[in-house]
């Protein structure tokens, strides 16, 4: 299939944005996955920074900048987040602990959507909050289905091991206790894109008096149900525009 539109630079862009769909790439890494050649590779994505539609990381890589998601709020094609609300919602009441969805850029990962306790002790995390992916159930649950050298990055100076994000992927969830913040726990499972990625991480967190230091036990199942039914929302969402779209004769 000819994904040529006939203006070279946007056809060029555009690839320099799929190729960091994937995560972060130095110049190398992207004259590598985009096939072109390093002064265009550079002087696009420099160009794309300059619209805020890519960004630096702290170690200077590549990767999506923040207009992207303000473009897609702006043209209410997010999905995910619209759906979001109603599920941590539920989430929140069936644990009575607050929920979160967290993406992640870069070398951290983000609050985009919370529902909060009302009451009594509570973790706190609004959205917006950018928190480390070296630490905490979420970063677990978007790291360990990461390709091996990007994984392998992701474990350098974390609380957890390669082995702990094996047990994640068995699984299906992770947890973790008074990893990321003392006195905390939480319980993630994983909110995956039509093609099976790993796209965000559906979590919930209170302090270990509530959730003990086995807080999978207590709701695992809950949290992977509410992953489970915003993955479901963007296959069905998917497969709706799949349908839509206009067939070649």
């Amino acid at each position: 299939m000819d994904n040529s539109s006939g203006v070279g630079v946007l056809d060029k862009a555009a690839t320099v944005l799929g190729a960091l769909e994937a995560g972060p790439a130095t110049l190398a890494q992207l004259v590598g996955a985009t096939g072109l050649a390093r002064p265009t590779a550079h002087r696009l994505a420099v160009a794309l920074e300059h619209h805020r539609l890519v960004s630096r990381d702290l170690q200077g890589r590549f990767v999506l900048g923040p207009r992207l998601g303000e473009l897609a709020s702006a043209a209410g094609e997010d999905r995910l987040l619209a759906a979001a609300g109603p599920v941590l919602g539920a989430l929140r009441d069936h644990t009575n602990e607050s929920a979160q969805l967290f993406r992640r850029q870069g070398d951290m990962r983000i609050c985009v959507a919370a529902a909060e306790r009302p009451v009594g002790l509570r973790d706190s995390i609004p959205v917006g909050a950018t928190l480390s992916m070296l630490a905490g159930s979420a970063a677990q649950v978007l790291l360990a289905w990461e390709e091996p050298d990007r994984l392998h990055r992701g474990l350098q100076g974390a609380a957890f091991t390669a082995t702990a994000l094996s047990g994640v992927r068995r699984r299906g969830w992770a947890q973790s206790v008074a990893e990321r913040e003392p006195g905390v726990a939480s319980v993630s499972a994983p909110v995956r894109g039509p093609s099976g990625r790993v796209v965000a991480a559906v979590s919930i967190s209170g302090p270990i008096e509530r959730l003990s230091r086995q807080p999978g036990r207590l709701h695992a199942a809950t949290v992977v149900a509410g992953a489970n039914k915003l993955t479901e929302v963007l296959r069905r969402h998917h497969a709706q525009q799949q349908q839509q779209q206009p067939q070649n004769i």
